[in-house]
Protein backbone atom coordinates (compact mmCIF):
# COMPACT_ATOMS: atom_id res chain seq x y z
CA UNK A 1 0.00 0.00 0.00
CA UNK A 2 1.43 3.38 -0.96
CA UNK A 3 2.18 6.09 1.61
CA UNK A 4 -0.40 8.46 0.17
CA UNK A 5 -3.16 5.87 0.24
CA UNK A 6 -2.34 4.85 3.79
CA UNK A 7 -2.32 8.48 4.92
CA UNK A 8 -5.79 8.99 3.46
CA UNK A 9 -7.01 5.91 5.28
CA UNK A 10 -5.72 7.21 8.60
CA UNK A 11 -7.27 10.64 8.05
CA UNK A 12 -10.57 9.05 7.10
CA UNK A 13 -10.90 7.07 10.33
CA UNK A 14 -9.63 9.82 12.67
CA UNK A 15 -13.12 11.27 13.23
CA UNK A 16 -14.71 7.97 14.32
CA UNK A 17 -15.02 6.51 17.77
CA UNK A 18 -12.68 3.67 16.95
CA UNK A 19 -11.01 2.23 13.91
CA UNK A 20 -8.95 -0.77 13.04
CA UNK A 21 -6.09 -0.28 10.67
CA UNK A 22 -4.68 -3.32 9.00
CA UNK A 23 -1.30 -2.54 7.54
CA UNK A 24 -0.53 -4.24 4.30
CA UNK A 25 2.83 -4.32 2.68
CA UNK A 26 2.82 -3.97 -1.04
CA UNK A 27 5.25 -5.45 -3.53
CA UNK A 28 7.43 -2.38 -3.24
CA UNK A 29 10.89 -3.18 -1.97
CA UNK A 30 11.01 -0.10 0.25
CA UNK A 31 8.51 1.21 2.78
CA UNK A 32 7.89 4.68 4.09
CA UNK A 33 10.79 7.11 4.26
CA UNK A 34 13.19 4.47 2.97
CA UNK A 35 12.42 1.82 5.61
CA UNK A 36 12.56 -1.85 4.75
CA UNK A 37 9.40 -3.87 4.57
CA UNK A 38 10.06 -5.62 7.86
CA UNK A 39 10.59 -2.34 9.67
CA UNK A 40 7.36 -0.95 8.25
CA UNK A 41 5.33 -3.96 9.34
CA UNK A 42 6.77 -3.75 12.84
CA UNK A 43 6.06 -0.04 13.10
CA UNK A 44 2.44 -0.24 11.84
CA UNK A 45 1.61 -3.21 14.03
CA UNK A 46 1.59 -0.79 16.97
CA UNK A 47 -1.35 1.07 15.38
CA UNK A 48 -3.63 -1.87 14.87
CA UNK A 49 -6.40 -0.14 16.89
CA UNK A 50 -6.89 3.65 16.99
CA UNK A 51 -9.09 5.20 19.63
CA UNK A 52 -10.35 8.70 18.79
CA UNK A 53 -10.31 11.43 21.42
CA UNK A 54 -13.98 12.28 20.85
CA UNK A 55 -17.04 10.18 20.00
CA UNK A 56 -18.37 10.09 16.48
CA UNK A 57 -20.46 13.11 15.41
CA UNK A 58 -24.14 12.48 14.85
CA UNK A 59 -26.98 14.98 14.39
CA UNK A 60 -28.68 13.60 17.48
CA UNK A 61 -25.99 14.64 19.94
CA UNK A 62 -25.42 18.10 18.43
CA UNK A 63 -29.00 19.32 17.95
CA UNK A 64 -30.56 21.53 20.66
CA UNK A 65 -33.73 20.13 22.18
CA UNK A 66 -36.92 21.97 21.26
CA UNK A 67 -39.02 23.41 24.05
CA UNK A 68 -42.14 22.12 22.32
CA UNK A 69 -43.80 25.55 22.36
CA UNK A 70 -45.08 26.60 18.95
CA UNK A 71 -45.33 30.20 17.79
CA UNK A 72 -48.79 31.63 18.42
CA UNK A 73 -49.73 33.62 15.31
CA UNK A 74 -52.74 35.03 17.13
CA UNK A 75 -50.70 36.44 20.00
CA UNK A 76 -52.20 39.91 19.44
CA UNK A 77 -55.72 38.55 18.83
CA UNK A 78 -55.70 40.08 15.35
CA UNK A 79 -55.17 37.02 13.17
CA UNK A 80 -57.67 37.45 10.27
CA UNK A 81 -58.66 33.79 10.32
CA UNK A 82 -59.52 33.99 14.02
CA UNK A 83 -61.55 37.16 13.48
CA UNK A 84 -63.67 35.84 10.61
CA UNK A 85 -64.34 32.39 12.06
CA UNK A 86 -66.41 33.94 14.80
CA UNK A 87 -68.90 35.54 12.41
CA UNK A 88 -71.43 32.75 12.19
CA UNK A 89 -74.51 34.89 11.78
CA UNK A 90 -73.53 36.10 8.31
CA UNK A 91 -75.31 34.22 5.52
CA UNK A 92 -73.21 32.85 2.72
CA UNK A 93 -74.53 32.87 -0.84
CA UNK A 94 -73.70 30.43 -3.60
CA UNK A 95 -71.73 33.07 -5.50
CA UNK A 96 -69.88 34.39 -2.47
CA UNK A 97 -66.18 33.64 -2.22
CA UNK A 98 -65.63 32.26 1.32
CA UNK A 99 -62.05 33.60 1.38
CA UNK A 100 -62.80 37.09 0.10
CA UNK A 101 -63.73 38.52 3.49
CA UNK A 102 -60.64 37.04 5.11
CA UNK A 103 -58.36 38.36 2.36
CA UNK A 104 -59.83 41.84 2.65
CA UNK A 105 -59.24 41.77 6.40
CA UNK A 106 -55.59 40.77 6.16
CA UNK A 107 -52.98 43.35 7.22
CA UNK A 108 -50.69 44.37 4.38
CA UNK A 109 -48.28 46.75 6.08
CA UNK A 110 -45.38 46.24 8.50
CA UNK A 111 -45.17 48.15 11.75
CA UNK A 112 -41.76 49.30 12.99
CA UNK A 113 -41.70 50.31 16.64
CA UNK A 114 -38.62 52.08 17.97
CA UNK A 115 -38.52 51.96 21.76
CA UNK A 116 -36.29 54.63 23.30
CA UNK A 117 -35.17 54.55 26.91
CA UNK A 118 -35.16 57.99 28.56
CA UNK A 119 -31.86 59.76 29.19
CA UNK A 120 -29.98 60.02 32.47
CA UNK A 121 -31.91 61.88 35.18
CA UNK A 122 -31.47 63.24 38.72
CA UNK A 123 -31.79 60.19 40.96
CA UNK A 124 -31.81 62.28 44.14
CA UNK A 125 -34.95 64.15 43.16
CA UNK A 126 -37.95 63.87 45.48
CA UNK A 127 -40.89 62.72 43.41
CA UNK A 128 -41.26 62.56 39.66
CA UNK A 129 -41.25 66.32 39.03
CA UNK A 130 -37.78 66.75 40.55
CA UNK A 131 -36.29 63.83 38.65
CA UNK A 132 -35.33 65.91 35.67
CA UNK A 133 -32.63 65.15 33.12
CA UNK A 134 -29.03 65.86 34.02
CA UNK A 135 -26.81 67.87 31.69
CA UNK A 136 -25.41 64.58 30.41
CA UNK A 137 -28.95 63.28 29.99
CA UNK A 138 -29.81 66.20 27.76
CA UNK A 139 -26.73 65.49 25.66
CA UNK A 140 -27.80 61.87 25.36
CA UNK A 141 -31.25 62.90 24.15
CA UNK A 142 -29.68 65.16 21.52
CA UNK A 143 -27.52 62.28 20.29
CA UNK A 144 -30.54 59.97 20.11
CA UNK A 145 -32.51 62.58 18.19
CA UNK A 146 -29.64 63.00 15.73
CA UNK A 147 -29.43 59.24 15.27
CA UNK A 148 -33.16 58.87 14.59
CA UNK A 149 -33.01 61.73 12.10
CA UNK A 150 -29.97 60.21 10.38
CA UNK A 151 -31.85 56.96 9.78
CA UNK A 152 -33.98 58.88 7.28
CA UNK A 153 -37.22 57.12 8.18
CA UNK A 154 -40.70 58.57 7.79
CA UNK A 155 -41.87 58.60 11.40
CA UNK A 156 -45.60 58.63 11.99
CA UNK A 157 -45.80 59.52 15.67
CA UNK A 158 -43.68 60.03 18.79
CA UNK A 159 -45.38 58.71 21.93
CA UNK A 160 -43.84 59.15 25.35
CA UNK A 161 -44.43 58.24 28.96
CA UNK A 162 -45.95 61.04 31.03
CA UNK A 163 -43.11 60.85 33.58
CA UNK A 164 -40.79 63.87 33.63
CA UNK A 165 -37.60 62.17 32.45
CA UNK A 166 -39.35 60.53 29.48
CA UNK A 167 -41.24 63.69 28.58
CA UNK A 168 -38.06 65.78 28.55
CA UNK A 169 -36.23 63.17 26.49
CA UNK A 170 -39.06 63.06 23.95
CA UNK A 171 -39.21 66.84 23.57
CA UNK A 172 -35.47 67.07 22.92
CA UNK A 173 -35.69 64.25 20.35
CA UNK A 174 -38.68 65.89 18.65
CA UNK A 175 -36.58 68.95 17.78
CA UNK A 176 -34.68 66.74 15.35
CA UNK A 177 -37.87 65.29 13.86
CA UNK A 178 -39.95 68.28 12.75
CA UNK A 179 -43.54 67.54 11.84
CA UNK A 180 -43.79 64.32 13.85
CA UNK A 181 -46.81 64.29 16.14
CA UNK A 182 -46.01 64.21 19.87
CA UNK A 183 -48.29 62.32 22.27
CA UNK A 184 -48.18 61.52 26.01
CA UNK A 185 -49.47 58.31 27.62
CA UNK A 186 -49.84 57.38 31.29
CA UNK A 187 -49.81 53.65 30.53
CA UNK A 188 -46.13 53.89 29.60
CA UNK A 189 -44.98 55.08 33.03
CA UNK A 190 -42.25 53.11 34.76
CA UNK A 191 -43.17 50.22 37.03
CA UNK A 192 -42.69 46.56 37.89
CA UNK A 193 -44.32 44.48 35.13
CA UNK A 194 -43.96 41.02 36.68
CA UNK A 195 -41.90 39.43 39.42
CA UNK A 196 -38.54 38.58 37.84
CA UNK A 197 -37.08 35.09 37.67
CA UNK A 198 -34.54 34.47 39.08
CA UNK A 199 -35.68 36.68 41.96
CA UNK A 200 -33.60 39.59 43.21
CA UNK A 201 -33.51 40.92 46.75
CA UNK A 202 -31.82 44.27 46.16
CA UNK A 203 -34.53 45.64 43.87
CA UNK A 204 -37.85 46.50 45.49
CA UNK A 205 -40.49 48.26 43.37
CA UNK A 206 -42.59 51.02 44.86
CA UNK A 207 -45.82 49.58 43.57
CA UNK A 208 -47.23 46.10 43.82
CA UNK A 209 -46.50 43.81 40.86
CA UNK A 210 -50.14 43.12 40.07
CA UNK A 211 -50.93 46.85 39.90
CA UNK A 212 -48.06 47.90 37.66
CA UNK A 213 -48.23 44.67 35.70
CA UNK A 214 -51.82 45.23 34.64
CA UNK A 215 -51.06 48.76 33.44
CA UNK A 216 -47.89 47.81 31.53
CA UNK A 217 -49.66 44.83 29.96
CA UNK A 218 -52.41 47.22 28.85
CA UNK A 219 -49.75 49.42 27.25
CA UNK A 220 -48.33 46.39 25.45
CA UNK A 221 -51.74 45.47 24.04
CA UNK A 222 -52.37 49.03 22.91
CA UNK A 223 -49.08 49.64 21.11
CA UNK A 224 -47.51 46.26 20.23
CA UNK A 225 -49.59 44.48 17.59
CA UNK A 226 -49.73 43.94 13.83
CA UNK A 227 -50.99 46.66 11.52
CA UNK A 228 -54.66 47.38 10.98
CA UNK A 229 -55.96 46.05 7.62
CA UNK A 230 -56.73 49.64 6.60
CA UNK A 231 -53.06 50.62 6.89
CA UNK A 232 -51.59 50.73 3.39
CA UNK A 233 -47.94 51.66 4.00
CA UNK A 234 -45.30 50.53 6.45
CA UNK A 235 -45.17 52.67 9.57
CA UNK A 236 -42.41 53.85 11.90
CA UNK A 237 -43.46 54.77 15.42
CA UNK A 238 -41.26 56.02 18.26
CA UNK A 239 -42.09 55.29 21.90
CA UNK A 240 -40.00 56.99 24.59
CA UNK A 241 -40.43 55.24 27.92
CA UNK A 242 -38.52 53.22 30.52
CA UNK A 243 -36.20 50.23 30.79
CA UNK A 244 -38.64 47.96 32.61
CA UNK A 245 -41.42 48.68 30.14
CA UNK A 246 -39.18 48.12 27.11
CA UNK A 247 -37.73 44.88 28.43
CA UNK A 248 -41.18 43.52 29.19
CA UNK A 249 -42.45 44.54 25.74
CA UNK A 250 -39.55 42.68 24.08
CA UNK A 251 -40.19 39.47 26.03
CA UNK A 252 -43.92 39.54 25.32
CA UNK A 253 -43.52 40.39 21.63
CA UNK A 254 -41.01 37.57 21.04
CA UNK A 255 -43.10 35.17 23.14
CA UNK A 256 -40.24 34.68 25.58
CA UNK A 257 -41.06 34.08 29.26
CA UNK A 258 -41.98 37.59 30.45
CA UNK A 259 -40.50 36.97 33.89
CA UNK A 260 -37.06 37.12 32.26
CA UNK A 261 -37.32 40.85 31.58
CA UNK A 262 -34.78 41.82 34.26
CA UNK A 263 -32.00 39.77 32.62
CA UNK A 264 -31.48 42.47 29.98
CA UNK A 265 -29.73 45.81 30.40
CA UNK A 266 -30.43 49.03 28.47
CA UNK A 267 -28.35 52.19 28.30
CA UNK A 268 -29.95 55.61 28.62
CA UNK A 269 -31.10 56.96 25.27
CA UNK A 270 -30.70 53.57 23.60
CA UNK A 271 -32.83 52.35 20.70
CA UNK A 272 -34.69 49.03 20.65
CA UNK A 273 -36.34 48.22 17.31
CA UNK A 274 -39.24 45.78 16.93
CA UNK A 275 -40.68 44.83 13.54
CA UNK A 276 -44.17 43.29 13.30
CA UNK A 277 -45.06 41.72 9.96
CA UNK A 278 -48.60 41.47 8.57
CA UNK A 279 -48.52 37.74 9.29
CA UNK A 280 -47.93 38.37 12.98
CA UNK A 281 -44.24 37.46 12.90
CA UNK A 282 -42.11 39.63 15.17
CA UNK A 283 -38.41 40.38 14.80
CA UNK A 284 -36.05 42.21 17.12
CA UNK A 285 -33.79 44.28 14.88
CA UNK A 286 -31.83 45.96 17.67
CA UNK A 287 -31.85 45.74 21.46
CA UNK A 288 -30.55 48.74 23.40
CA UNK A 289 -28.47 50.14 20.54
CA UNK A 290 -26.32 53.01 21.81
CA UNK A 291 -23.34 52.63 19.49
CA UNK A 292 -24.00 56.11 18.13
CA UNK A 293 -22.90 57.62 21.47
CA UNK A 294 -19.28 58.24 22.50
CA UNK A 295 -18.13 55.88 25.27
CA UNK A 296 -17.93 58.70 27.81
CA UNK A 297 -21.63 59.48 27.26
CA UNK A 298 -22.90 55.99 28.08
CA UNK A 299 -24.85 55.47 31.31
CA UNK A 300 -27.44 53.04 32.60
CA UNK A 301 -29.03 54.91 35.51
Amino acid sequence: MSYRRTFKLLCGVAGGSAAVVIAAVTADSHGFFGEQRGDVASRWSRFTVLQAAQPAWTPANHTPTSTGQAWDFNWDKRDPSALTNGKKEKKETATEDPTSEQDNGKPKATRNILLIRHSQYNLSGVGDKERVLTSLGREQAELTGLRLAALGLKYDVLIHSSMTRATETAHIISKHLPGVELMSCDLLREGAPIEPVPPVTHWKPDAVYHEDGARIEAAFRRYIHRADPKQKEDSYEIIVCHANVIRYFVCRALQFPPEGWLRMGLNNGSITWLTIRPSGRVALRTLGDSGFMPPDKLTRT
